[in-house]
């Protein structure tokens, strides 16, 4: 019960955050559909005139039960943003404590916040596809991998991503995140459960919620 109720508090937290980027007319891009990343890393998937509801996505990007939602829900999650059904926050977190997990996770993470907006969702692609297995065992996502991943997402970004200069800031803003664990979908503040992996199911959760623009 304490874990959860931290965990209410953060979601609280990071819709407020959501709020003010709503209000944010310096935001990057123009009106309408767009990606735009906040102080604490998360990026925000949404369409500015859209009442819509939110979805916060908290992920690992060592974590295979995330590639595994990632393969199955995220082109939906895209699709709803994209036409305004749904406000999608991504976290990107780091909740394992053991190497070599931890260690890939933060370097992938640090890596994420040096891709421009406009490359990001590839990027993020591109992690799952290279993600160290076996997992608790393989390490990976190296420097010399980020930066070829990054390339192939369209940013060269090299120094970047080498220097891990966003290492520091990551774990600091992942420590103020209480997980159960990952992924972690929460619609409108609410928990889901078995429909973050069926896309039918989330699509429904998501389209049925209040305030969803049809």
């Amino acid at each position: 019960m304490r874990i959860m109720k931290r965990f209410v508090a953060v979601v609280l937290a990071c819709a407020a955050v959501a709020g003010l980027w709503w209000s944010n007319p310096g935001a990057s891009s123009s009106e309408g559909v767009r990606l735009s990343r906040q102080a604490d890393g998360s990026m925000v998937l949404a369409d500015r005139s859209s009442n819509a509801p939110v979805l916060d996505v908290f992920e690992d990007y060592d974590c295979p039960v995330c590639k595994d939602m990632h393969a199955k829900v995220d082109a939906t999650i895209q699709r709803l943003a994209r036409e305004g059904r749904v406000r999608v926050v991504f976290h990107p977190v780091t909740i394992f404590q053991d190497e070599p997990m931890r260690s890939n996770s933060i370097r992938a993470a640090a890596a994420a916040r040096c891709i421009p907006e406009q490359n990001w969702l590839a990027f993020r692609d591109e992690l799952y596809a290279i993600q160290p297995a076996p997992h608790g065992v393989a390490s990976g996502f190296t420097v010399e991998e980020l930066v070829k991943a990054a390339r192939k997402a369209g940013a060269a970004v090299d120094d970047c991503v080498t220097s891990q200069s966003y290492a520091k800031a990551h774990v600091e803003a992942s420590a103020k995140i209480q997980l159960e664990g990952t992924p972690t979908l929460v619609l409108d503040g609410r928990l889901l459960g078995g429909e973050a992996f069926d896309p039918a199911a989330l699509e429904r959760a998501i389209t049925g919620g209040a305030g969803v623009v049809v």
